[in-house]
């Protein structure tokens, strides 16, 4: 096995290599306005970093999200790209899950990701592997008393203090944990999900109201 895991549902741009048994290559840059520029050179270094091909990617796992829609899609979009190009299998996984794998957790907490807008997406988990429910989208108020008194981890916790007092790291997400968290999973003959956006929210961009289309006479 060689998987090839990206992600760029948060501001961090992130890419990673791994063989199966360890992560051998990886790159982590964070810049919410440039992952379209950043991502396919990341993934260039991590396998000239490896000594590895791209022939060689038998696998790639994605970040879903949740996230916004238009850095979402640039990891989305470049690897099912490089799935069909590689004829490598293509799997998502949840961006949450993996900066709660990342935190190496062993209680309840939450994992709060900047959602823009005043919101941030979240979820809950049991322990750094195990979520509880799906992740959502709301206003840190509006979830004040469900967070009461746990950790939280993502750069979401360190943004909204007075309802995440117990901040930790990771605040970005990891290609490396999601690979290694991937890699887990697959060992244990789970199927991952489909390469799939969470957007959970439309996007911002929108078709004025009032609109009127304009056809040729």
């Amino acid at each position: 096995m060689l998987l090839l895991a990206l992600d760029t549902a948060t501001p961090a741009v992130t890419a990673a290599l791994h063989d199966g048994s360890r992560v051998v290559s990886d790159s982590h840059q964070v810049d919410a306005r440039r992952h379209g520029e950043l991502l396919l050179p990341a993934v260039d270094r991590v396998l000239a970093e490896a000594g590895r091909s791209p022939a060689e990617v038998t696998d790639i796992v994605v970040g879903v999200g949740p996230g916004p829609y238009t850095g979402l899609r640039v990891g989305l979009v470049t690897a099912e790209t490089l799935g069909a190009a590689l004829g490598a299998r293509v799997h998502g996984l949840c961006t949450l899950d993996g900066l709660a794998y990342a935190s190496g957790l062993t209680g309840p907490f939450v994992v709060a990701t900047d959602a823009r807008r005043k919101e941030v997406y979240w979820a809950r988990y049991a322990d750094s592997r195990t979520r509880l429910g799906e992740p959502a989208v709301d206003r840190p108020a509006g979830i004040a008393a469900e967070v009461a008194g746990l950790p939280a981890v993502g750069a979401g916790a360190e943004l909204y203090p007075e309802v995440f007092p117990d901040a930790r790291p990771p605040a970005h997400q990891s290609a490396a944990a999601l690979a290694s968290l991937a890699v887990e999973r697959l060992a244990r003959g789970e199927e991952l999900p489909a390469p799939r956006p969470m957007y959970l929210r439309r996007p911002d961009a929108q078709v004025p109201a009032g609109y009127k289309a304009v056809t040729p006479k």
